[in-house]
């Protein structure tokens, strides 16, 4: 078992942990680090996201997970730790800022030019080469929480800056509560990958059709993220219950 962060009381810490997270390579393109950073930055059901910011040649974000820690347990208003036994008032919960990605009409908050900002983006009937309707629309698949629907726009996986010397932001990160931060791996010595619980603010109203979907930019590139642009092969890992599994 991993062994409990070094924490010395009950804290913000067992609510939700600040990171940094890596979105791509600046040598990647613009073009492409817009998608990446649009679809990363429209996951803000858990993810409070703050600037972006280029560093050493990369492109990264600030962020807060909103995953508590697994050792705490509560009571009403009372709350222990199972692992250091520390117990007190409930840690308070963070305010969380409002992160609208639909802005009403044919407006949204895009990454471009690596800047989150209010861009049109026009319906042009385009998108997914599908037959009839969208094939996930009443699709029984699931996340690991058992929420139903639309289960790719609500999960993803983070890459948290994190090097083999911060030992303690490591720890905090592997004692968050499975299944909705889990699955932490090391593959780099400056980084942790993780999988995490988040739906995505583009999701439309049914909790399944995605806004940017058909749409493109001013400049004529599609709205949506490239990588949410290809219905899922026959191979790859998928969700239960999706249409796709054959």
């Amino acid at each position: 078992m991993p062994t409990p962060p070094p924490c010395k009381s009950l804290g913000r810490q067992c609510r939700s942990l600040e990171v940094t997270l890596r979105i791509g390579k600046i040598e990647e393109g613009l073009e492409s680090l817009d998608h990446e950073a649009t679809w990363l930055l429209g996951h803000t059901a858990q993810l409070d996201f703050g600037r972006l910011r280029t560093r050493n040649g990369e492109l990264l974000v600030d962020a807060r997970l909103h995953v508590p820690c697994k050792h705490l347990k509560e009571d009403g208003n009372r709350a222990r730790c199972d692992a250091h036994g520390f117990r007190g008032p409930s840690p308070a919960r963070p305010r969380r800022p409002a992160q609208p990605r639909q802005l009403g009409g044919n407006r949204f908050l895009l990454v471009d030019q690596r800047r989150l900002v209010n861009r049109p983006a026009v319906d042009v009937k385009a998108g997914l080469p599908v037959l009839g309707t969208n094939p996930c629309l009443g699709a029984p698949c699931r996340t690991a929480d058992h929420t139903r629907g639309a289960a790719c726009c609500r999960d993803l996986q983070v890459e948290i800056m994190c090097t083999r010397e911060e030992t303690r932001l490591e720890a905090l990160v592997r004692a968050r509560q499975s299944p909705y931060l889990c699955k932490t791996e090391r593959n780099e010595d400056d980084s942790i990958e993780a999988e995490m619980i988040s739906a995505c603010g583009y999701l439309g109203k049914d909790g399944v059709a995605c806004s940017l979907h058909g749409r493109v930019r001013e400049d004529g590139r599609p709205a949506k993220p490239d990588l949410c642009s290809e219905w899922p092969e026959g191979g790859d890992l998928m969700h239960p219950g999706c249409v796709f599994r054959k």
